[in-house]
């Protein structure tokens, strides 16, 4: 069957949502989004103009002029890692984005990623979580087989913090193993030189396919002033390992360029040399289109209050090309959404939480809350992420999950043989998959729909997800059980205990929700991007053409030959 069998999907805004309702909601996102703006803003400033002022006077561009250089006009860069180490002091000083900016960016038309280090932050220091952060982003080009471009000007590891980055399996070194595993695979590196390159910041551009220095660039083990320290010979750093030694004599690097322009001009003409993006030939004919119905309604679909509910086919409506869809087993595991549709003109596979309530089908005419797994809804995702695996279809996962369900019922029911069928789908799946945290993230529920311990290729969070194993006031309650009646409630007579334990409730409460917030999940690389609402379709077109731009690593199967319709019939939902 070469067909697949999209159809529309969604209403008009208005048919399901009143004006009052959404101008609210919307409100509530523009706030968020605004805070969110601003940060961003604060992070791309670096260490501010002052810093800025002083790469500008060594004539050299700063890391991000470098990279809007280096990308082709007119497109935008998706980064991420923004907020790592956000809101974190080392002493007086903090480092905005651990002082390395990671991106996607389009080159000559191809999908890359882009390493470059902030020059304007402590000339390009490596940071605590600096070399987890562009580890992250080499096993993001590792696992899509994207060229990874690296536009170096560090000077080595922030010494007073080294403690924090130098050991340990993701220390600073693991950089290096990470280059040499893009290597093996033929996944192909670029290295510009633009400045400072010392121990670790020397090693990390040396096995890339093509090595370019400016004139002011060097690469070195150690500095002068750690040579004359221990050797007592004066020499600067670009007698030790300038574009003279290295390209000259060493043979470290390829080419030597007068300056920070010239060298961005041929890294873009290494790229131009690449095989061109696989994407117009897996598209079949089809051309991208936008969703029929806008994806800007996002922003006022959600309501601020997690507990309110939404319409998850009214979110995927406003994700997919043209609005249409192939929903599988609707009938089936309802608190559960997959299907298929096209991104950008390619077939992507989504799953998605469905909200409120729900029939039960073990209890005729009963209801039940969705938000959470159960045994019907886990079987049904485990199955359609195995056949999207078999038929090379990349998934994105549109988490608001609760958790699994709990109780003596869930567990006659097998619900922890289900899961674990579930997770071994995910954990062993090949093909790209990215996870969205639409709002909630919760307990093992998380983890089961490939959250980030499950190695999606790209987690996003918005700007109201909540990632946690329980919501506060659970939480709280769990935390102080024992001090608590059958029905919840402070069981102490003596009014300063009973103080005492509502005090602490209340400030574990308020603890948990803090640690909700995805800015701290970023700060620690908990999430790899937090994005607005209305971001979401433009990043899904991102990781679609960056899932299909490479060949010859996976099997994408035409859909003729799709497991998925093979299933679809067996279960008589077979579509038309």
């Amino acid at each position: 069957m070469a067909k697949v069998p999209l159809s529309p999907i969604g209403r008009p805004r208005d048919a399901f949502l009143d004006d009052a309702s959404f101008a609210k909601n919307r409100a509530s996102m523009r706030e968020r989004d605004g805070v969110l703006a601003e940060r961003r803003a604060k992070v791309a400033d670096g260490w501010g103009p002052e810093y800025l002022a002083r790469v500008h006077q060594k004539k050299k561009l700063s890391g991000r002029e470098r990279i809007e250089r280096l990308k082709d006009a007119g497109t935008r860069v998706f980064e991420v890692g923004t907020f790592v180490n956000h809101g974190r002091k080392f002493g007086k000083l903090e480092s905005p984005a651990a002082g390395v900016i990671t991106v996607f960016a389009r080159v000559h038309g191809r999908w890359t990623i882009v390493i470059a280090n902030d020059n304007t932050v402590a000339s390009g220091s490596w940071w605590p979580r600096s070399p987890e952060k562009i580890e992250r982003a080499q096993e993001m080009a590792l696992r899509l087989r994207l060229p990874v471009v690296y536009l170096v000007d560090c000077s080595g590891l922030y010494l007073p913090e080294q403690s924090q980055s130098f050991p340990g399996r993701t220390g600073a070194g693991h950089i290096f193993q990470k280059n040499a595993l893009l290597s093996a695979a033929g996944v192909p590196q670029i290295a510009g030189v633009f400045g400072d390159c010392i121990a670790g910041g020397g090693y990390m551009p040396i096995i890339s396919d093509r090595v370019v220095m400016t004139e002011s660039a060097y690469m070195v083990i150690a500095g002068a002033a750690l040579i004359q320290g221990a050797k007592s010979q004066s020499l600067s750093s670009l007698d030790i390992g300038g574009p003279e030694v290295h390209v000259g004599i060493s043979g470290c690097a390829d080419v030597r360029v007068p300056d920070d322009e010239s060298a961005l001009a041929l890294i873009r003409a290494e790229i131009a040399r690449l095989p061109s993006s696989a994407v117009p030939y897996y598209r079949g004919g089809a051309d991208p289109a936008e969703p029929h119905l806008p994806p800007f309604e996002l922003d006022g679909l959600f309501p601020p209050d997690h507990r309110h509910t939404y319409p998850a086919d009214e979110v995927v409506a406003r994700l997919v090309d043209q609005s249409f869809f192939w929903e599988l087993w609707p009938e089936r595991g309802v608190e559960m959404m997959v299907g298929v549709g096209r991104v950008a003109g390619l077939y992507v596979g989504f799953v998605a939480n469905r909200q409120g309530v729900i029939d039960d089908p073990e209890h005729r005419g009963a209801k039940k809350p969705a938000g959470i797994l159960y045994r019907e809804g886990i079987a049904k995702v485990a199955a359609f992420s195995r056949a999207c695996e078999a038929d090379g279809i990349p998934i994105v996962w549109l988490q608001d999950v609760s958790g699994f369900d709990i109780g003596v019922e869930a567990e006659r029911l097998g619900l922890l043989g289900y899961g674990s069928s579930l997770i071994y789908a995910n954990s062993t799946n090949k093909v790209p998959m990215f996870t969205v945290l639409l709002r909630k993230a919760s307990g093992a529920g998380y983890y089961a729909l490939s959250g980030l311990p499950y190695e999606p290729v790209v987690q996003l969070s918005t700007t109201i997800s909540r990632l946690s194993v329980m919501e506060g006031r659970t939480l709280a309650i769990a935390a102080f059980r024992t001090k608590l009646d059958a029905d919840f409630q402070i069981s102490a007579t003596d009014p300063a205990e009973r103080d005492k334990v509502e005090a602490g409730m209340r400030d574990t409460e308020a603890r948990i929700e803090g640690d909700m917030d995805p800015y701290k999940a970023a700060a620690q690389m908990d999430t790899d991007e937090i994005v607005p609402l209305h971001e979401l379709r433009d990043w899904l077109s991102l990781f679609a053409e960056a899932s299909y731009q490479a060949i010859g690593y996976r099997t994408v199967k035409n859909p003729r030959i799709w497991s998925l319709h093979d299933l679809a019939a067996l279960d008589g939902s077979v579509g038309h």
